[in-house]
């Protein structure tokens, strides 16, 4: 059985897995000067348009490189108190980067100028830190996605206070997904400036990119990417993937049928007396309430987090495996353990 804990769960697309299997044949050469890097190059610039692309091993890395292109030691990273770079990468951006993190309390993970501009009050004091980016998460660590009209908000507002604004895409095949449009619409035309893509989430093997379309931000990158031990001597095996990955459309539809699965998984489940949908679905997350008598059972049967500990906030992902006859099987064993 499939668990519900993360989409870090899920195992490798048979795609992928070909994708490396033919990288492996002869020799290419080492460190991105590869076929493989270059060809996927070519295919994200046909995506995104004028884009540089680099490649991690994880998605810290790609937060750690994407922020260190943005910021000096004496300036501060914005973001949701939510955030992966505030609560899930071990204090990786400031110790990297020496720059310092504002956290600010959202109710659904969003950020939005409203929310940020008490926080600008003090550019100019030596002081203080200086805020020189925000970064926002697409999706949100609460499954929600930024529409358009938002990310274009928050750009604007960004580049008039002289900010950048990066995107932690860890989930972004989701969140494209979920909106349905150009995905150069609903990015780089918004005005990001520079973005971590995911892959491992969404069926690769390991790695991640980082899309950088900002000019300004491109001088130093490759060295800030060797320099966090983030340059893969055989970067082939990475490139590789994600040219399986963005081959047609392969990242959509994977990230559209687990985002159709968390749909599912909250409209079954939100028909059980007891049980509340905290978070609106954008993407592949649920995030629940249900009686607490049924937690610690159910968590027996399928692995999944407590979200908030006080409020006993439940998070359940699903992901480019899942199936509907899980998700069915999730929600009746629920039922049973509320109505028992």
């Amino acid at each position: 059985m499939k668990s519900f804990a993360s989409d870090n769960y899920s195992g490798i697309h048979p795609e992928v897995l070909e994708a490396i299997q033919l990288a492996n044949n002869a020799h290419q050469i080492s460190y991105g000067d590869d076929y493989y890097t270059a060809k996927v190059q070519q295919i994200f610039e046909s995506v995104f348009g004028d884009v540089f692309v680099l490649f991690t091993f994880n998605g810290t890395g790609a937060n750690v490189i994407s922020l260190k292109c943005c910021t000096l030691p004496f300036q501060a990273i914005v973001c949701a108190e939510t955030a992966h770079i505030n609560a899930d990468e071990c204090g990786a951006p400031t110790q990297s980067i020496g720059a310092s993190l504002i956290t600010i309390k959202t109710p659904n993970g969003k950020l939005t100028p409203e929310l940020i501009t008490p926080y600008l009050n003090r550019i100019g004091n030596v002081h203080n830190t200086q805020p020189k980016v925000i970064s926002i998460s697409q999706s949100t660590e609460m499954g929600t996605v930024y529409s358009v009209d938002e990310l274009k908000s928050i750009c604007e507002f960004a580049h008039k206070n002289d900010m950048y604004v990066h995107v932690d895409g860890a989930r972004i095949s989701n969140a494209l997904a979920s909106q349905k449009i150009d995905p150069k619409a609903a990015t780089v035309d918004c005005g990001i400036d520079i973005m971590s893509f995911g892959g491992t989430k969404n069926g690769l093997m390991i790695g991640e990119a980082v899309l950088i379309f900002n000019d300004e931000l491109k001088k130093y990158a490759a060295y800030y990417q060797k320099q966090s031990a983030q340059l893969f001597s055989k970067n082939r095996f990475i490139a590789a993937q994600f040219i399986a990955l963005l081959s047609d459309n392969l990242w959509l539809k994977m990230a559209n049928h687990s985002n159709s699965m968390a749909i599912l998984l909250a409209t079954e489940v939100s028909q059980i007396k007891g049980v509340t949908i905290t978070q609106q679905v954008d993407a592949n997350a649920v995030f629940a309430i249900i009686p607490s008598h049924a937690i610690e059972p159910l968590q027996q049967k399928y692995r999944f987090y407590v979200w908030n500990d006080e409020t006993k906030e439940l998070r359940w992902m699903c992901s480019f495996d899942t199936t509907e006859q899980e998700v069915l099987e999730f929600a009746n064993y629920l039922k049973q353990l509320v109505t028992d």
